[in-house]
């Protein structure tokens, strides 16, 4: 990581089928050792079954979730005085969108449902729902957050 200059974060391009760049995201999430077709098979099989299930088009769907998903607050570990404070900061934009994305993978992946695609159904469906795995994960990290508001003047 350079010291001076601000390291550019590369743009993500749009998938081919329903030109998102947050299709291609969860795309190249839940790809696993460079089965970048497999995931594509995955992922859209989802999104299509996601429209057959809500009657609305997928990508509004995906949005909904990554949006209900998506962190406001986190909680960073600041050393101050030998002792460990947890303190609450806002999440940068791209940071919350990518932990969105990580978290409805991640926990599609736990799920009990048979197959991957399956899996990523659920929990989509879910987090548009205000449930689910990673909708827990976003309100868990919310809450600690907020019982640490007392250390926010520990923020750098």
């Amino acid at each position: 990581m350079p010291r001076r200059a601000e390291v550019q974060a590369r743009p993500i391009e749009a998938d081919a089928v329903y030109e998102s760049p947050l299709v291609t995201q969860v795309i190249n999430k839940v790809m696993l050792g460079g089965k970048k077709s497999l995931a594509e098979q995955i992922v859209y099989g989802a999104l299509t079954e996601i429209g057959e299930k809500t009657g609305k088009p997928p990508i509004e769907v995906l949005e909904q979730a990554v949006k209900t998903v998506t962190p406001v607050l986190e909680v960073r570990s600041r050393r101050v005085g030998g002792a460990n404070y947890q303190v609450p900061v806002e999440v940068p934009q791209r940071r919350a969108r990518t932990l969105a994305v990580r978290w409805l993978v991640q926990f599609a992946r736990e799920r009990r449902e048979k197959g991957m695609q399956a899996k990523l159904v659920g929990e989509i469906l879910d987090a548009t729902n205000q449930q689910g795995g990673a909708f827990k994960k976003k309100d868990d990290i919310y809450r600690m957050a907020q019982a640490n508001k007392a250390f926010a003047h520990y923020r750098w």
